[in-house]
């Protein structure tokens, strides 16, 4: 009998996540010198800086490489980000073996065919609602929520209130 995806947020301590098409809506805009541009959601920003204060490790590793992508996320505190990641599985191993992750402890949140491999590693690989079929077949919670639209913050807050760790009086710092 398959166990509720509620029954796995309590083990959680480490949250993996892509960017694009998950901190992302996938869209990019071009400028013209060729520079990328994305949007990323203020409240999943939040979220995130709120799990990295409550002691979670947080994670990146995406394919993009963008520069102003790392910065945002540094300044969340995020101190794991890996950017120009095209095999994620080499990623995830260093990050096993610099916490000594277990799977069951460990979610990934992803949305494409880049993300699958890593997913079928975790304990709790979850995907926004607008993921690719692969990624939601071996995902054990979807997101009612689409990439770059709160997805993040969906997951994180469900982290936190199982355990006991999202309540009325926070105190996110920004440095």
């Amino acid at each position: 009998m398959e166990i509720s995806y509620k029954q796995l947020l309590p083990q959680i301590n480490t949250l993996i996540f892509d960017v694009d098409g998950v901190l992302t809506n996938g869209m990019v805009t071009i400028m013209p010198d060729g520079e990328l541009i994305r949007h990323m959601n203020i409240k999943d920003g939040y979220a995130l800086k709120t799990a990295v204060d409550k002691g979670l490790n947080v994670c990146i590793i995406s394919g993009g490489k963008n520069e102003g992508v790392r910065t945002r996320l540094a300044n969340l505190g995020i101190k794991d980000i890996y950017l120009g990641a095209h095999d994620k599985i080499k990623q995830y191993n260093e990050l096993v073996e610099k916490y000594n992750l277990k799977p069951e402890n460990v979610l990934y949140m992803g949305d494409d065919i880049p993300d699958y491999p890593v997913m079928e590693l975790v304990g709790m690989p979850c995907c926004p609602n607008d993921a690719a079929p692969e990624i939601q077949g071996v995902s054990k919670y979807i997101s009612y929520k689409k990439g770059g639209e709160g997805c993040v913050r969906d997951v994180i807050e469900q982290i936190l209130r199982v355990q006991g760790k999202w309540e009325n009086n926070f105190s996110a710092k920004y440095d």
